[in-house]
């Protein structure tokens, strides 16, 4: 599999796969839910949804902003104790299967990550889930990594797919 083709159907993500590309300063995510589009849509769009789940089991999620509709924005700051990281941006584009936003951590404003989300529906209400983020510059790509995004997308995602088990979305 080169860095910018998608995986054919038959290979399986029941933990997210975090590959960096080589040929752009970007980063590809892909993970299986055993949930239909509409449900992981549901969950990545509902703003009280999705403070449940994003990040690392040891942050919780509070929403200031939540317009999830093209041409919306959003703010959203995660806490730890005295910690606090605030993270916001727009969404150009939300459709059915697809959201394209921009991602930025305020401690960093300046690098600003061009985000697009697509979900497929594998079938037997499977559906695949393919992010891409790209940074302005490898520099920014690597310290995204390294900032314990990998951490938190794996345990992020656990707590969706129990959210998805128990039927909260």
């Amino acid at each position: 599999m080169t860095t910018m083709q998608s995986p054919d159907t038959s290979t399986r993500f029941p933990e997210a796969a975090i590959l960096a590309d080589e040929h752009v300063p970007a980063v590809h995510i892909w993970r299986d839910f055993e949930a239909t589009v509409a449900q992981v849509m549901r969950a990545h769009t509902d703003a009280d949804l999705f403070a449940q789940w994003i990040g690392p089991d040891s942050l919780t999620t509070s929403i200031d902003e939540w317009s999830c509709r093209t041409n919306g924005a959003y703010r959203y700051v995660s806490r730890r104790g005295e910690e606090e990281y605030a993270f916001r941006g727009t969404f150009p584009y939300v459709g059915e299967d697809k959201i394209i936003q921009t991602f930025t951590w305020e401690g960093m404003p300046e690098a600003v990550a061009l985000e697009t989300l697509t979900l497929e529906d594998l079938g037997d209400g499977r559906t695949r889930l393919h992010g891409f983020s790209i940074c302005d510059s490898f520099e920014a790509r690597d310290g995204m990594l390294a900032s314990g995004m990998e951490v938190g997308i794996h345990e992020g995602y656990a707590k969706l797919d129990r959210m998805l088990g128990e039927g909260t979305v």
